[in-house]
């Protein structure tokens, strides 16, 4: 007969769940508390004692009351003291944020990088430089609790080992290993897939918060995708779930970098827009790149209107697909397809409309990125406070030793 969870088992996930409430909904009364989490008054006094006393929260009288009464206190995240490093690695851009417990970006710092071969040891070296610089404007008494990279590839779960990035040339690098090398903090680097981390920023802090199921869309140089079922990540058996950009949407159509032909990633990607408007080529590249042919077609450049519809027309027969398996309540564009989208989204609802199944997409919402350019970047500090918010006491001790 198997026992059931011990007192201690109990308390460490009452503290978590506890703590999850205050890092995600922000400053909340015990009273709500009491009703969110169906515990008793006590208990949850003592709940928000002990991440007190943890420096992990803060109690104080509300700023404002309307009722008579004693007022319950208001448990707050110690953003200013409990944080984490993100990092954002894209072809053609390297960022970094020190994000406080409760999302806030209390730092960040970013560059531009040239596209090319995946140069480990410069890469973990300028980020880390980074966040060493960040870490000596910090007051005496902050601690950091995790770090996590978001990163333009397939990652390996378990070990950060990034096994393929078409778009960053990377091919079975640790990078994980040795950008955690570089900090110093005797912390694990978490490393996950850019999109999917994205995803999980939106579900959590953005366009969809409360969606249980949804797709996000990212654009980059290529196209990547995360997929929230039932309110949790779909990340596959070893981690590589939502490559939806290497969907092959047109068998025979523009080779893509991972191999193949015909991906949406290929029909829809950056290289496709250029081309596609006659702007491929030197210096013509990245994110303004794109945004200029889409305010060239709103200005009625004719070329750039016929690049973004047959762009378009593709993006909308992979989202009709995706709409078909997946059944979303809400697909989200984030990255350089918030762009595209808001620029051929007519071609996007008329693909839906001609392949999507009418009971998948009747109650379909299209949305774009509420979080914009951080999203990977939030998304990497949730995976970061994923260890304190599972064991909150426990991960506090061992930064602090």
């Amino acid at each position: 007969m198997r026992a059931g969870p011990s007192q201690e088992d109990i308390r460490r996930h009452n503290l978590g769940a506890l703590l999850r409430h205050v890092h995600l909904g922000g400053p909340i009364s015990r009273a709500e508390l009491t009703s969110k989490m169906g515990l008793n008054r006590s208990t949850i006094m003592a709940l928000t004692s002990d991440l007190t006393a943890a420096g992990l929260v803060r109690e104080e009288l509300p700023r404002e009351t309307g009722r008579a009464g004693r007022p319950s206190l208001v448990v707050r995240p110690e953003s200013a003291r409990v944080y984490v490093f993100a990092f954002d690695v894209s072809p053609d851009r390297l960022a970094v944020a020190r994000v406080g417990l409760g999302g806030v970006i209390l730092d960040r710092r970013e560059t531009t990088c040239e596209r090319g071969a995946f140069a480990l040891e410069e890469l973990a070296g300028t980020l880390s430089g980074f966040a060493r610089q960040m870490r000596r404007k910090t007051r005496a008494d902050t601690v950091c609790v995790g770090a996590a990279a978001a990163v333009s590839g397939g990652v390996r779960k378990g070990d950060g080992v990034v096994r393929f990035g078409p778009n960053l040339k990377a091919d079975e690098v640790p990078f994980g290993e040795e950008l955690g090398r570089r900090l110093g903090l005797g912390l694990t680097v978490s490393v996950g897939n850019d999109a999917n981390l994205a995803a999980l920023a939106e579900h959590s802090r953005g366009v969809g918060a409360g969606v249980r199921d949804l797709i996000y869309l990212h654009g980059d140089v290529g196209i990547g995708g995360g997929i929230i079922a039932g309110g949790h990540l779909l990340g596959g058996h070893d981690g590589y779930g939502g490559e939806v950009g290497h969907m092959v949407v047109n068998p025979d159509g523009r080779a893509c970098g991972c191999g193949s032909h015909g991906c949406l990633e290929a029909e829809v990607g950056e290289r496709a827009l250029l081309e596609s408007a006659g702007r491929f080529g030197a210096g013509q590249q990245g994110r303004d790149a794109v945004r200029a042919v889409v305010e060239a077609a709103d200005r009625g450049d004719i070329v750039a209107q016929e690049a973004l519809s047959r762009v378009g027309d593709w993006l909308g027969l992979g989202v009709a697909n995706l709409v078909n398996i997946f059944n979303p309540e809400m697909v989200i564009f984030g990255g350089m397809l918030r762009e595209i989208y808001l620029g051929s989204a007519a071609q996007v609802r008329s693909q839906l409309t001609l392949h999507a199944m009418a009971p998948q997409r009747e109650k379909l919402r299209l949305r774009t990125s509420a979080l914009g350019d951080a999203a990977t970047l939030v998304g990497a500090a949730e995976l970061a406070f994923a260890h304190v918010l599972s064991d909150p006491l426990e991960v506090l001790a061992r930064a602090n030793a």
